[in-house]
């Protein structure tokens, strides 16, 4: 697979079949993702990589949190402005209507968005986790190496036949993951990654992209 087609057929893929995956294949990825370029060479990452029985338990008590009710942990970073201008506003929306609109969930169905949203906490079946921190005395040039790095792991995750979910998501329960990880106090967990081999049995509808235009100035002679 060159780099073109591991760029366009990664996506963040929301079933998994719960084959396994090696560890000599995950060694691989990270050891080879660890020459994602950072600033001054900081590698300013932390990451965990959870199988089998810790994963489960970190699935288990995210569960129990969801059918008690409990509220989301403090948020240690925000994840988005709390003001969101366009065209980025009209982009998460409209992200929004295809990811519910492709489970039949209408826009005012808001426990069933909200049922769909809690297959985060199984990681959509992966049998693989990733949580990745990084220090809370960082900046944001440091938090830029971070999304690098994880790009660079999700593109060698597609090199070899494997796909992977992003999820902010986690980070609403850093608390029940450090139950289980018991990260140094500095940490802050950015996010969760679900990695595994795709179920192809599920329908999905891919997020479209912006037109270069809107993204993209050249200024030529």
């Amino acid at each position: 697979m060159d780099v073109y087609e591991a760029v366009t057929s990664r996506r963040a893929v929301r079933g998994f079949t719960d084959r396994d995956v090696s560890r000599e294949t995950l060694e691989r990825v990270l050891s080879a993702a660890a020459w994602a370029p950072s600033g001054s060479n900081m590698q300013p990452w932390r990451t965990y990589v959870l199988t089998g029985a810790p994963l489960a338990e970190v699935k288990k008590r995210a569960g129990e949190r969801l059918a008690t009710g409990d509220p989301w942990d403090e948020p240690e970073y925000e994840q988005y402005p709390s003001t969101l201008r366009s065209p980025y506003r009209e982009r998460r929306s409209a992200f929004g209507e295809q990811r519910y609109g492709a489970l039949g969930i209408p826009r005012e169905d808001l426990e069933a968005r909200q049922r769909a949203a809690s297959a985060n906490w199984d990681c959509f079946g992966a049998p693989v986790a990733l949580f990745c921190y990084i220090d809370r005395d960082m900046g944001a040039p440091q938090w830029a190496d971070v999304g690098m790095y994880l790009q660079t792991v999700m593109l060698l995750l597609r090199a070899e036949g494997l796909h992977s979910c992003p999820q902010m998501a986690w980070a609403k329960l850093h608390k029940t993951v450090a139950e289980v990880l018991s990260p140094p106090h500095e940490l802050i967990l950015f996010c969760g990654m679900s990695i595994g081999f795709e179920d192809d049995t599920m329908d999905y509808t891919r997020t479209g992209r912006a037109p270069l235009d809107e993204t993209v100035t050249f200024v030529e002679d």
